[in-house]
């Protein structure tokens, strides 16, 4: 029964706000704990670069650090759950794919239930994909807008191949079903939620669907692009269906081998009848002749009756 934990997971894969939010440093420093009768704060320096900052310590809240101890960026100050947006801006891409997964698998492996993690690591994947463009360089990019990953760095490569400023932007989270609704494919996102909203801003905007992912494709009823279906193996093929085209072309040449045979047997048969027929048709005549000519003979004994 891992009912319980779902909750938890929701809120981990829709990429919300946590219920007892942690509150995290943003760069590294040390800490020290302020504690008076209005307020409790921690205030976090960096030496180096002589930056300070107080978080304000929330009423109830227990403060997991100690007085004077060296922090690093994205260290939690008080117990709970941290915000995943914010593991994303402070420590990076890795830090926070790595506690998407360790935070999912924490929940089930509460439960007794194992799950491989690469299937986490696909969802995760596809909450991640986005880039919101902040600086569009000479790219045809528009400020704010959000562009799939790999676009935006396939833009950025031939940008710089052509000695051309490149944009800048900044990854994203997105929620599994805001993600879901940001594809590209028009058909994918309308047969998962929103399905007018969806239609009507591919209709006003004159989308082109190009069957890239697996939905469509299984939704119109084509191969999807993934294993043999893929573009490149549609002309491949095995060892074991070229023996079978030609023990299936021998098949059909012994079979029409056969047939000729047989006809030529048939045809054989039907010229020995007519043959047959035919000598019997002139032995028939032969004795019908026969019987006209022949004269019958009288005996002498009859010729003197007959006289007398």
């Amino acid at each position: 029964d891992i009912t319980q934990g779902l909750p938890r997971v929701e809120e981990l894969f829709e990429a919300r706000k946590p219920k007892g939010l942690a509150i995290i440093t943003e760069f590294a420093g040390k800490a020290m704990i302020s504690d008076t009768k209005k307020k409790r704060e921690v205030i976090v320096t960096n030496d180096e670069t002589g930056e300070s900052k107080a978080y304000l310590i929330p009423y109830g809240s227990r403060i997991k650090i100690q007085d004077g101890a060296m922090l690093e960026a994205g260290d939690e100050l008080t117990e709970g759950s941290v915000n995943p947006h914010d593991i994303l801006k402070i420590k990076g891409l890795r830090a926070a794919q790595d506690y998407m997964l360790r935070e999912v698998q924490r929940v089930y492996r509460l439960q007794g239930v194992d799950i491989n993690d690469k299937h986490i690591e696909v969802i995760v994947r596809q909450m991640l994909k986005k880039v919101r463009v902040e600086e569009k360089g000479d790219s045809e990019f528009l400020p704010g807008t959000m562009v799939d990953v790999l676009e935006f760095e396939d833009v950025n490569k031939q940008l710089e191949a052509e000695g051309k400023e490149p944009a800048a932007g900044e990854q994203i989270m997105l929620g599994i079903t805001k993600a879901s609704l940001a594809t590209d494919s028009f058909l994918s996102a309308a047969s998962f939620q929103e399905t007018t909203k969806v239609l009507t801003e591919a209709a006003i905007k004159g989308k082109v669907d190009h069957l890239k992912g697996l939905k469509e494709n299984v939704i119109i009823g084509k191969h999807i692009p993934a294993g043999t279906g893929m573009k490149k193996y549609r002309d491949v093929s095995l060892n074991t269906d070229v023996h079978m085209e030609q023990e299936l072309n021998l098949d059909d040449e012994l079979v029409l081998d056969l047939g000729d045979t047989s006809e030529e047997d048939t045809g054989a048969d039907m010229n020995t009848e007519a043959v047959a027929d035919d000598v019997d048709i002139e032995a028939v005549t032969a004795e019908e002749e026969t019987s006209e000519t022949d004269v019958p003979e009288v005996s002498g004994e009859e010729n003197e009756g007959a006289e007398e």
